[in-house]
């Protein structure tokens, strides 16, 4: 049975820093990402990592957020500094088979039950 597990949300202040992991088992993915979703907005991608630790970001957290993996432990990992209050939202884990349209939430096979992040002003 494939399960996501993430860890390490909580609250933060502004200028401050989280990490969040993300454990996976029954299998190997090729990618792994973090998504994240705000109250009254739509999912979006933040960051995701190759089995070969090529990386992307979105614009908006670029220089900020440090995601790294684990491929001996299965487990992926979102290093957030510089944190600020729009960066609030419950963040997902994501897991897919291969490498294509890593940013395209609807194409990840498996996801995390999701951490909240909320960081005060």
């Amino acid at each position: 049975q494939v399960q996501l597990v993430e860890s390490g949300g909580g609250l933060a202040q502004a200028g401050g820093s989280l990490r969040l992991s993300c454990a996976a088992s029954g299998r190997t993915f090729s990618t792994m990402s973090w998504f994240r979703q705000a109250p009254w907005k739509a999912r979006e991608f933040v960051a995701a990592i190759r089995w070969s630790s090529g990386t992307l970001y979105a614009d908006s957290v670029q220089g900020r957020f440090t995601i790294s993996r684990d491929n001996a432990k299965n487990t992926v990992y979102l290093q957030m500094n510089s944190l600020k209050p729009e960066d609030t939202a419950v963040y997902y884990c994501a897991a897919k088979g291969d490498f294509s349209f890593m940013t395209t939430g609807a194409l990840y096979d498996y996801w995390g039950q999701g951490t909240q992040v909320t960081v005060s002003s």
